[in-house]
């Protein structure tokens, strides 16, 4: 296998989507002659021009509009927001338009459409460039929402996206470019829907996505020492929500908590929890808990950004208390 960074990643999956298929191309904010914000992009241009990597004006909506139509007529675009904070311009393409219009044109168009670029916070970006909204796509029926969080998923799940008929929103972790990891040498694709155990346990199940995936890890390490041992299961994907490896996790450790990066109310994590109390509720041996950042809008000041952020320190405490050892 070889080692590459979830940038990397990325980029090997454009780059062999786009050899494979002639029809599909990407569009987006500094993409081609800048090799795109995040280096993500970096070498396509040359590779396949400037009519299949297309530099576009700060215009989102519009250029979200011109994936859509294309999509609809039958290219398959990945349009790059340069970050997920700038799509809120592109809104109404992506809700109102590509996520309906194979419903509102009884199966006569389809839009196999991927919008993709970094989302949550950074470091010290402020309240306007760090923000999560996986939960705002997810309430949309309509549209996949797909969040990596290592090199691997991020190559298989950008693949199998780029061939989706349907659209994708693909939201990748900032902070995550420059993480390595070990990538499968051949092709392969990783499922849309299909979430993944990250660690094994039985004592308390961590539900937690992108971002929040290595501190879950970290939280679980820490656990440990504690003769804590806790099963760290990773979405992948928000939408459509793989129930059955939730409950299935649920069941065995008989203890939850969910972490995200996104603010509490309405996010990722009340959906979980309100699927198993539905589903699971005889399983628990204890309330559910959730860690989340602080219903504030991201502070730009570094220690108070620091804690709003959701993070290792929250999940241990969070993991105690389920397991009455606070």
């Amino acid at each position: 296998m070889a080692t590459l960074t979830y940038r990397d990643a990325l980029n090997a999956a454009l780059r062999e989507e786009m050899a494979r298929d002639g029809d599909v191309y990407l569009m987006g904010e500094e993409v081609a002659e800048y090799n795109g914000a995040y280096k993500v992009s970096r070498g396509l241009l040359d590779e396949f021009g400037p009519t299949r990597v297309v530099d576009t004006p700060i215009a989102e909506l519009g250029f979200a509009g011109i994936g859509v139509g294309s999509a609809m007529t039958g290219l398959r675009p990945v349009i790059e927001m340069m970050t997920w904070n700038f799509a809120l311009l592109a809104i109404d393409q992506i809700v109102n338009v590509a996520a309906k219009i194979r419903y509102m044109s009884g199966g006569q168009f389809g839009c196999p459409i991927v919008f993709r670029g970094p989302g949550g916070a950074a470091l010290q970006l402020g309240a306007q460039h760090s923000q999560a909204f996986e939960s705002w796509y997810a309430h949309i029926p309509g549209l996949k929402v797909v969040m990596p969080a290592t090199p691997a998923d991020a190559k298989g799940l950008l693949k199998s996206a780029i061939r989706d008929d349907d659209p994708v929103v693909f939201i990748e972790g900032e902070m995550l470019y420059n993480q390595k990891g070990e990538v499968p040498d051949e092709e392969y694709l990783t499922p849309i829907g299909e979430a993944d155990i990250k660690r094994p346990g039985r004592d308390a199940t961590i539900v937690c996505h992108s971002k929040t995936v290595a501190p879950a890890l970290k939280a679980a390490k820490t656990l440990e020492d504690d003769g804590i041992d806790c099963e760290v299961l990773d979405l992948r994907t928000i939408r459509p929500l793989d129930t059955a490896a939730i409950l299935r996790s649920v069941a065995k450790t008989n203890r939850l908590v969910i972490a995200e990066e996104g603010w509490g109310f309405a996010g990722v994590g009340a959906q979980v929890a309100d699927l198993v109390q539905r589903e699971a509720f005889d399983d628990l041996d204890a309330p559910i808990r959730r860690v989340h950042q602080a219903d504030v809008p991201m502070p730009y000041n570094k220690h108070l950004e620091k804690a709003a952020k959701a993070d290792a320190g929250g999940i241990v405490s969070a993991v105690r208390a389920v397991c009455y050892r606070d």
